[in-house]
């Protein structure tokens, strides 16, 4: 029977990422990165909520990209796997830690620091704002305009001469 290791994740980090480069040029970046979930008590009707930490480690490309652009607080979405390793700490003794290995990350909520304006509440792949609504042509055929005293709610100027 075949088996399934993937992970998938969307938090925010709990401080900025710790990036290391290594003699042979690969990189390494750590980050913890909490997930919430909220409830409210059927029995006492108040709201919990319950934190889990995660640790992400990110490789090569991807630690260069989240070293660069991830502070504290940055919210990501992390796709990857899990993975346990054995280490030994100071003292000699014998430690194994759990953490997830991305495979994919994206950037999500503000571009905050990145250059451009920080008040622009839109993600990393947002489209640009508009500051007045698109111009209305008038339709082919000189249907009828709609007066200038009724709001436009974009079906104030369609003819009542549909044939359905």
């Amino acid at each position: 029977m075949a088996s399934v290791n993937k992970v998938i994740i969307v938090g925010n980090l709990g401080k900025d990422p710790e990036t290391r480069t290594f003699p042979s040029g690969g990189r390494v970046c750590n980050v913890t990165i909490a997930t919430s979930e909220r409830w409210k008590d059927k029995q006492t009707g108040e709201m919990k909520e319950l934190t889990e930490w995660h640790r992400v480690v990110f490789n090569d490309r991807l630690a260069e990209i989240a070293g660069e652009y991830l502070r504290k607080g940055s919210q990501v979405y992390v796709e990857g796997s899990l993975r346990t390793r054995k280490w030994t700490d100071k003292d000699g003794i014998e430690k194994y830690t759990t953490e997830i290995r991305a495979d994919e990350m994206k950037m999500l909520g503000k571009r905050e620091g990145m250059g451009g304006p920080s008040d622009d509440d839109g993600g990393y792949d947002s489209a640009p704002r508009r500051s007045a609504p698109p111009s209305r042509a008038p339709a082919a055929g000189g249907g009828a305009q709609r007066p200038a005293s009724k709001p436009a709610s974009g079906f104030d100027d369609m003819d009542d001469d549909i044939p359905f």
